[in-house]
């Protein structure tokens, strides 16, 4: 669905923005959070879907808590009945 592949996208970008500010590159961050360097990439341009368990890894490799390496939307359904 073309709706959650632009949030895929989304949360690629966050993320690498997140690496960038920790100063990491993709090799370094794949190293710390025990995934390789070219999925670190995938999820970064959008390709890859990552799991609950790499979201913690990474956000663990960053010394971040999880909602922050999610990125945050104007419309949070949490809370919401979706219809």
């Amino acid at each position: 669905d073309e709706k959650y592949q632009k949030k895929l996208k989304q949360l690629g970008k966050h993320i690498r923005s997140l690496r960038e500010k920790a100063g990491l590159s993709q090799e370094e961050l794949g190293f710390k959070a025990d995934i390789h360097r070219t999925y670190v990439s995938e999820i970064e341009l959008g390709i890859k879907n990552p799991t609950y368990i790499t979201l913690l890894k990474i956000a663990e490799a960053l010394s971040l808590h999880i909602y922050d390496v999610i990125p945050k939307s104007k419309k949070h359904t949490i809370g919401r009945k979706i219809s």
